[in-house]
């Protein structure tokens, strides 16, 4: 553990494209001593010096709670890059309409988004420093904006965004009578060029497709602007903050 000689950060969901891409880029930083970075198999990051690769499930709290506390002691920034929009196995595909909407579907969508993320939430918002600077975030996304809805469809996805929008809004006021330093926040990360996005992203201007590791930059700068008065937002890749 680097308690002393610089920041410790996990990533949560470090298998996936973003995951990735915010591992290497917090390698690059000069404030960063440790990095923990979770996936399904446990192999993200292995062989990057620095980085502490552990394996999680994140249907599985019993299995959070056990990475978390192989973690030890305090835990300056946490980010949970995972979700899901498809996922074929499992019957998860963006619904077009309320006639497509299928229960076991949903469930598995808001396991995934929603409740695993409230899970991680549970088990690190503690270990979190009382006397400075922290930040714990979780990647959503704009489609989870009530009010910026125009379009509907995609039900499962976009109540799963919202709810964890809510959750994030309940983390930051209640972490903010412990943890007066902190920063809670939902983001939006854009377009990525990842498995996630795959299938829906042929009509996306090029400059609005981002690499990973260019997402990975607009995240961390977005986080590294915000103060605890802004806590418990959802904030946009390029820092404005989108309505609930």
């Amino acid at each position: 553990m680097a308690q002393d000689g610089g920041k410790v950060a996990v990533v949560w969901g470090a298998g996936g494209g973003i995951g990735a891409g915010l591992v290497r880029a917090l390698l690059a930083r000069g404030d960063v001593a440790q990095i923990y970075a979770g996936s399904r198999d446990g192999r993200a990051g292995a062989g990057m010096a620095g980085v502490t690769p552990f394996a999680y499930d994140l249907m599985d709290e019993a299995s959070i709670a056990g990475a978390v506390a192989r973690m030890g002691g305090r835990l300056d920034l946490v980010i949970v890059a995972s979700g899901v929009l498809h996922d074929a196995a499992h019957g998860v595909a963006p619904e077009k309409s309320l006639r497509a909407i299928d229960g076991a579907a949903m469930a598995r969508v808001l396991a995934v988004n929603t409740i695993g993320p409230a899970l991680i939430a549970k088990h690190t918002l503690a270990r979190l420093p009382r006397d400075r600077r922290a930040v714990w975030a979780a990647l959503s996304a704009r489609v989870g904006s009530i009010g910026d809805n125009r379009l509907g469809g995609w039900h499962a996805y976009r109540a799963s965004k919202a709810a964890l929008n809510m959750l994030i809004a309940n983390f930051a006021i209640e972490t903010a009578r412990t943890h007066p330093h902190a920063v809670i926040a939902a983001l939006h990360p854009g377009t990525v060029a990842s498995d996630l996005s795959a299938p829906f992203r042929a009509g996306v201007a090029p400059d609005r497709l981002f690499t990973p590791d260019i997402s990975a930059g607009h995240l961390l700068r977005v986080l590294d602007g915000l103060t605890p008065g802004e806590s418990g937002g959802l904030y946009a890749w390029d820092g404005a903050r989108v309505p609930w």
